[in-house]
Formats: C-alpha cells, sequence, structure tokens
C-alpha cells in the first residue's frame, strides 16, 4: 500500500484569503488580481491549490466577499471545478492556450468589465492591485483596463509573495517531502552513475526514482551538466558522453503538491584541473560557514557579507550571481533573497536554499541544500555528501 499523500487544507486555503483581505482593508486595496500559467503558478496555486495547465488561470479578489477564479475554455473549467479551492470558477475567453480550438461545447464567457460591475453592486472600486504584472498578457490586461473604467491599476509584484515569506507547518510539512524525495533520489542517481552515461540518462535516473517516490514534477526543468558545460548556472542535459577525469554536475529538485526540494551536488570522476578542485573546495566552505551561521535574529547582510569577504579571501571576485541563500516555496527561488541591501533578519518560518554558485567562466560549481529556520535554530532538510564525491 503506498504512502498517504499530502496536502495543504481547504481551511487553510480559506485563511489566506482572509489574510489577504485584511490587508487590503488596510492598504485601501479593493480588488487583487494574480494571474498564472503552468510554469509560474506560485501565487494562483497559494491561494487556491489549483495548478494550470495548457490555459492561463487568474484570481481575483475582492477586500470583502468571496473571489473568483478565472481560466480559459470548457475543458480547463471542469479542470478548476473539480481541483481548486475556490467555489466561484467562471471562463474568460481570453485566458486560453495559444493554438486553442474554437469550442463545440456552449461556454457562458466573462469579461473583466461584467465581473467589476458585479462587485460594484456591493461595494466601490477605486484601487485594483495587479500581482504578477510581468506574466500577464497584452490583451487580458487592456480588457482589465477598460473593465476597470475609473479605477487605479497599480503594479505590485511582491503584494501576495509578502505573505508567502512565512511557512505555515503544513507547507512546512510538505517542503520536508520534497527535499525527502529530491535527496533519494539524487542519492540514488551517483551510485547509478558511471563514465559512459550520457547526461541525459542520469537525469532519467533521477526522474524515475523521483516520480515512483511520489513527486507530482519537478521544482524547475532539472538538468546534469558535465565536461565543458560546467560553468553556466542554467543548462540542461545534452547527448554528452561522461567521460573520465571530468566533473559532473548535478540539478535535481522535486515538486511535492506544489512545494520545491531542491539539491545540487558536483561529482568528481578521476582527477580534475586543481583550479577546478579549488573551486569546489571554496564553495563548500561557503556553503558550511552559512548553514553555521544562518539562525533565527541574524541578520541577511551578515550573512551575505560574511560570505563575500570568504571569496575575496580566497580571490574569487565576480564569481557569483548572487548572495549565498533565497527563500523557497511554491517556487525553487522566490524573495527574499539573501543580501546587504535591506535590513531583513532570519526569523522563524523562514524556508531557504543555501544556494552556492560559484563560476570563473571555464569552470562552474553549485552546492545547494534546504533548510527551515526555527525557534532555536537551523533545520537542515538536505543531508546528503556534504563534501567533495568522488567515483
Amino acid at each position: 500500500m503506498g504512502k498517504i499523500r499530502r496536502y495543504i487544507s481547504k481551511e487553510e486555503y480559506s485563511q489566506r484569503i482572509e489574510k489577504l483581505q485584511k490587508r487590503m482593508q488596510a492598504d485601501g486595496i479593493d480588488i487583487v488580481l494574480t494571474h498564472a500559467c503552468e510554469c509560474e503558478s506560485a501565487n494562483v496555486r497559494y491561494l487556491s491549490g489549483f495548478w494550470a495547465v495548457f490555459d492561463f488561470v487568474g484570481i481575483l479578489v475582492p477586500r470583502e466577499g468571496h473571489p473568483i477564479l478565472l481560466t480559459g475554455g470548457p475543458e480547463s473549467y471542469d479542470f478548476a471545478v473539480q481541483f481548486a479551492n475556490i467555489d466561484d470558477v467562471r471562463i474568460h475567453p481570453m485566458y486560453v492556450e495559444t493554438c486553442a480550438p474554437e469550442w463545440d461545447k456552449p461556454i457562458n464567457p466573462y469579461s473583466y468589465e461584467q465581473i467589476l460591475n458585479e462587485f460594484r453592486k456591493n461595494m466601490s472600486i477605486n484601487k485594483i492591485l495587479v500581482a504578477n504584472s510581468n506574466t500577464i498578457p497584452h490583451n487580458i490586461f487592456e480588457d482589465l483596463k477598460k473593465g476597470a473604467g475609473e479605477a487605479e491599476i497599480v503594479l505590485d509584484d511582491n503584494y501576495i509573495i509578502k505573505d508567502r515569506v512565512f511557512k505555515s507547518p503544513q507547507e512546512i510539512e510538505l517542503l520536508k517531502e520534497a527535499y525527502r524525495i529530491t535527496e533519494e533520489a539524487t542519492k540514488q542517481t551517483i551510485e547509478y552513475m558511471k563514465p559512459g552515461m550520457r547526461e541525459w540518462e542520469l537525469e532519467a535516473k533521477w526522474r524515475s526514482v523521483a516520480y515512483s517516490m511520489g513527486a507530482e514534477g519537478t521544482s524547475y526543468p532539472v538538468w546534469v551538466t558535465s565536461g565543458d558545460k560546467t560553468f553556466q548556472s542554467l543548462c540542461k542535459s545534452t547527448e554528452r558522453v561522461i567521460g573520465e577525469n571530468e566533473m559532473v554536475q548535478l540539478t535535481f529538485g522535486a515538486k511535492y503538491n506544489g512545494y520545491c526540494g531542491n539539491l545540487c551536488r558536483p561529482v568528481i570522476i578521476g582527477k580534475i584541473p586543481q583550479e577546478q578542485e579549488r573551486l569546489i573546495l571554496v564553495s563548500l566552505e561557503c556553503l558550511n560557514e552559512t548553514l553555521t551561521l544562518m539562525r533565527p535574529g541574524v541578520s541577511f547582510a551578515e550573512v551575505y557579507d560574511r560570505f563575500q569577504a570568504r571569496l575575496h579571501k580566497y580571490g574569487f571576485v565576480g564569481v557569483n550571481l548572487y548572495g549565498p541563500a533565497h527563500s523557497t516555496g511554491l517556487q525553487e527561488c522566490e524573495a527574499p533573497w539573501v543580501d546587504n541591501r535591506g535590513n531583513m533578519v532570519l526569523m522563524p518560518n523562514m524556508v531557504f536554499n543555501v544556494d552556492i554558485w560559484l563560476s570563473n567562466g571555464v569552470y562552474g560549481v553549485r552546492y545547494e541544500d534546504g533548510v527551515v529556520v526555527t525557534e532555536s535554530g537551523l533545520d537542515i532538510l538536505t543531508n546528503y555528501a556534504r563534501e567533495i564525491i568522488r567515483l
């Protein structure tokens, strides 16, 4: 008998809507609109549990009353009615995939003008806030502007993300499972690895194990790089055959019921250039120092400055893209980022990926582990092989 899957409760989704509405009332916001597609699903999934495929999806939250979920076409409507934790689901004809058909099945479409006029029967609408503005298609935004009339439209892509910074106990349990799956699949992939395999074969092995353990998908398009491709922070697995005397970078993350795990490890086969091994050793030092330093009450700036100081100590200037950690949850990378550009401090129930990426333009390396900040310290979610792995 398989393991019972865990989910966010419908009660928690309702609490999230209520919390957002209280903030809206305090901030003078009448409507919040958030938007999603399959690859950028986080805010809509946070408020409803719904993960769209093919079509777009949006949620309109009024400052009081019930939210409305919008999606395109009869297929997505039926899908959302079954899986979304929002009772009022409607079809907006612009929320469809790029090559949508002309539907034979009758639909009851709504424009923003119709929906906002419904809200106006019970409340005035003076200010509409749009989150995820950078992902909304132009024609949908134009329809919103038409329906808004004289109301002011403001863009604040962080408005809902602010509520996602601190994770609930249910969220943390789902994250722990995502990291557990990620770690075990990575362990089995390294045990399976040998020279002569292609990069995509290792990715396929990891995916096979992760899915068999209950992953619903990946936290991002996972990949394996080797040889002269490791200097790239973003890449994809290729046909390249893994040889002797080189490093293989594993970049893996399982998604479990919306929540993202992650684990990155380099693996050395045979002997590699001294310069490349030195980069790996410095990355490991940065990882371990960051894990030691991160505690409740410690400022982001202190963590970041210590990271930069270590890089400078070894003469590694300009080899990193960003600070040593970033928040995670419904997105593998989400705000806040640990740097010295603000005055944030680490607090309980924040969840981070400690993400050490260094590249000198020829070689690159990434170590990444998940952590939860607790009342007394740090709960490290991935512990596998925090040292140089050699085959």
